[in-house]
């Protein structure tokens, strides 16, 4: 299935920056949070968050500030908490509960397969002007290319934690309790797109 959709002014939902904001002060308190939003310039989301499509840019900076402040273990502990609460909002607020109930009885291929085509036809709304592609099967892979996440970042390792547990959370709710998401490729590792392999058989 392809489902590249760029979408020309590069906005994403504002869940990549309102999760961080639920999630960050459990890791290190509200003043370092407070500073942290400051350093990226969105100080403003934290008296008000968020609740239409905000500048792909903003979500940017938020996230690398989080591993230029945080360090990249910490930051990935913050964005991958912050991804999971995403999917529970969207399996609580936009994912219909029919459609979770008839994806739950349907074999996990099956299931991917629906699962897959709502993620693409949505994919504009959390890669913004990046581009998205999902193919079925054993693994399930799921690409990014021009991941706006990753655009100017230099990573010793794979750093789409945000989104990997994002995707993790959806599979493992609506496909099967066991699917795992690995991150094998990374533009911020100079891969040539961000690569996620979902398997559930292992």
């Amino acid at each position: 299935m392809n489902a590249a959709l760029p979408h020309p002014a590069g906005r994403i939902g504002p869940n990549a920056i309102t999760r961080v904001a639920e999630v960050l002060p459990g890791h290190v308190g509200p003043e370092r949070t407070a500073a942290l939003f400051g350093r990226a310039g969105l100080a403003h989301y934290l008296r008000r968050p968020p609740e239409a499509m905000v500048d792909e840019a903003e979500v940017r900076r938020l996230h690398g500030a989080l591993r230029e402040q945080l360090g990249a273990a910490e930051a990935a502990a913050v964005a991958r908490a912050a991804g999971t609460r995403t999917a529970d909002y969207l399996l609580a607020r936009r994912i219909p509960k029919p459609v979770q109930v008839l994806l739950k009885m349907l074999p996990a291929p099956l299931a991917a397969r629906v699962l897959l085509a709502a993620i693409g036809r949505n994919a504009w709304t959390f890669v913004g002007s990046g581009r998205f592609q999902a193919r079925a099967g054993d693994p399930v892979v799921l690409t990014v290319q021009d991941n706006p996440l990753c655009r100017g970042l230099a990573s010793a390792a794979p750093a789409c934690d945000f989104y990997a547990a994002t995707f993790e959370r959806l599979f493992r709710v609506l496909v099967h309790p066991r699917s795992l998401v690995r991150e094998v490729a990374c533009e911020a590792c100079g891969d040539a797109e961000c690569r996620f392999e979902i398997s559930w058989s292992c």
